[in-house]
């Protein structure tokens, strides 16, 4: 593990009513928070996990979290760890006859079996510094190109209720 890699929680998982988009949102310790768009499958995924909740069939990720423990692989962590054209990337670690396998995904598929096995999720600094959120920024202290990127973010991120910050629970928008 590196030094760099804050762990992070899954503060929620959003959904908007009035297009397809769908978004998980990751937590830092310093309250920065950091949108991912995701699809709505893996969004189903990583909710459903959260909540609790079983299914008449296994999932893929529950089929991916069977699979590797019956091959005596162990989940160790995820991470995302990098953010390259606008385009998040992510890794699983495992532990496989005593060395550490890293392997590819997406940040939405990592976190939806992160969540499964309960293993912690982290976020290099450098992505968090990239593409992070305080709820407390003026719009006024960010650059014209800073604020078109996060444009997209804006009517999900301005339902976020601070009250519920940390539940996890899944979250909708109002309009």
């Amino acid at each position: 593990m590196d030094a760099d890699w804050l762990e992070v929680t899954i503060d929620s998982v959003r959904v908007s009513l009035v297009s397809p988009h769908r978004i998980v949102v990751l937590k830092d310790k310093l309250e920065r928070f950091l949108p991912i768009w995701i699809g709505p499958f893996e969004s189903d995924a990583i909710t459903i996990a959260l909540q609790g909740n079983q299914v008449a069939r296994p999932l893929t990720h529950d089929l991916l979290k069977s699979v590797i423990t019956e091959t005596g692989a162990v989940p160790a962590y995820v991470v995302v760890r990098e953010l390259r054209d606008e385009t998040f990337f992510a890794s699983i670690f495992m532990k496989v006859d005593g060395k550490t396998v890293e392997i590819d995904a997406r940040p939405s598929d990592a976190i939806a079996l992160a969540v499964r096995v309960q293993v912690p999720v982290y976020v290099k600094e450098m992505v968090m510094e990239r593409a992070s959120i305080r709820p407390s920024q003026a719009a006024d202290g960010v650059s014209r190109e800073e604020a078109e990127k996060l444009e997209p973010f804006r009517d999900l991120l301005e339902d976020l209720d601070l009250d519920d910050l940390g539940k996890g629970e899944e979250k909708t928008k109002d309009n």
